[in-house]
C-alpha cells in the first residue's frame, strides 16, 4: 500500500489535536524563564532551538503514550469517547509510532545539548511515561504530573549550563505543585468515572470540597516558591510585579470553581493556566530586560 504525504501529514496532525500539542505552552515559558536566567540573557540561538525540540518532544511522546495506556478507559468514559483513538479515528501502532519518534527526538535534542543532559534523558523520560499508570494505584498521581511539567525548568537550565544546579530546583518545585492544583480541578470532572473503575484520585479519595481546599493549597505554596525563586538569584522589582499577577490568575482560577458549580473547569484548567505561564514568563523578560539597561 502506497502511503502519501498528505496522509501521513493528517494523521499527525490529528494525533497533535488528540494530545492537545499546544498544551505545550504550560510548561514551556517556565523553561524559557529557566534558561534564560541561566544564560543571564538569551541563550545562543542553536542552544534555545534544541530546547525547544527537547520540550516538543518529550510532551508529545508522554501524551502520546497515555492515550495508548488510557485508551480502555477513554473508550468508556463519556468525556474522552470521542478521542481519536477511542473513536477509532486512529489506530494504536500509529500512535506507538508518533510516541517512539518522539521520544527519539527528545533524546536527539537532549544529545545535541549537553553530556549530562543526554545522560539525563532516560530518567526523564521513565517519570513522563510513568505517570500514565499512576492513577490506577495512587490518589497523588496530580504530583507525579506535576514532576513531569517540573522537570522542563531543571532540564532548561542543564541545557544552558551543563550543570545541575539549585535555583531551577526552586522553580521546578513551583510548577509542581501548580501543576498538581489545576490537574486536582480538572479531575473533579472523573469523580464517579473513577470510583465505578476504581481509579486513584484526590477529589475521589478527599470529595470535592477538601479536595479544592488541598489544590489551593498547593497554589498559595506555588507562589510562595516564585518568590523564593526570585529572591534566591536577586531578582527586580518586575519579577514580583509577574509574581502579583500570577497569584491573580491562580485566585481567580480557585474562585471560578466551586463544590456546587464546577461549570467553569474548563476554563480554569485552560484558559486560565495559559495565562499564568505566559504571564510568568513575559515578567520575567520584563525584569531581565530592565536589569540589562541599569546594571
Amino acid at each position: 500500500m502506497t502511503v502519501s504525504i498528505s496522509m501521513v501529514t493528517s494523521k499527525v496532525a490529528t494525533i497533535l489535536e488528540m494530545i492537545k500539542f499546544e498544551h505545550t505552552i504550560f510548561a514551556l515559558p517556565f523553561a524559557l524563564t529557566s534558561a534564560l536566567i541561566a544564560a543571564h540573557g538569551i541563550p545562543r540561538l542553536p542552544i534555545l532551538f534544541w530546547i525547544l525540540v527537547a520540550m516538543a518532544g518529550a510532551r508529545s511522546s508522554a501524551m502520546a503514550f497515555n492515550r495508548i495506556v488510557d485508551l480502555e478507559f477513554d473508550m468508556l468514559n463519556p468525556r474522552t469517547a470521542d478521542r481519536a483513538l477511542p473513536a477509532g479515528v486512529l489506530k494504536a501502532g500509529e500512535v506507538w509510532v508518533f510516541t517512539i519518534v518522539s521520544a527519539g527526538v527528545f533524546m536527539f535534542a537532549a544529545w545535541i545539548l549537553n553530556p549530562l543532559a543526554f545522560a539525563l534523558s532516560p530518567v526523564t523520560l521513565i517519570v513522563l511515561l510513568g505517570y500514565s499508570y499512576t492513577k490506577r494505584f495512587m490518589s497523588l498521581s496530580h504530583l507525579v504530573l506535576g514532576l513531569a511539567l517540573g522537570i522542563a525548568p531543571v532540564g532548561a537550565w542543564i541545557a544552558v549550563t551543563g550543570r545541575l544546579q539549585f535555583p531551577p530546583m526552586i522553580l521546578s518545585a513551583a510548577v509542581i505543585l501548580w501543576t498538581a492544583g489545576f490537574d486536582i480541578i480538572y479531575a473533579l470532572q472523573d469523580i464517579e468515572f473513577d470510583a465505578k473503575l476504581g481509579l486513584f484520585s484526590i477529589p475521589r479519595m478527599l470529595g470535592v470540597r477538601r479536595a479544592l481546599m488541598v489544590s489551593r493549597a498547593f497554589h498559595i505554596v506555588t507562589v510562595l516558591l516564585l518568590l523564593w525563586f526570585g529572591l534566591n538569584l536577586g531578582l527586580g522589582i518586575a519579577y514580583y510585579i509577574g509574581i502579583f499577577v500570577v497569584a491573580c490568575l491562580l485566585a481567580y482560577e480557585q474562585s471560578v470553581v466551586k463544590p456546587n458549580d464546577l461549570s467553569r473547569v474548563n476554563v480554569a484548567f485552560f484558559t486560565t493556566n495559559g495565562f499564568v505561564s505566559i504571564g510568568f514568563l513575559v515578567f520575567a523578560v520584563i525584569d531581565l530586560l530592565i536589569r540589562r539597561v541599569l546594571f
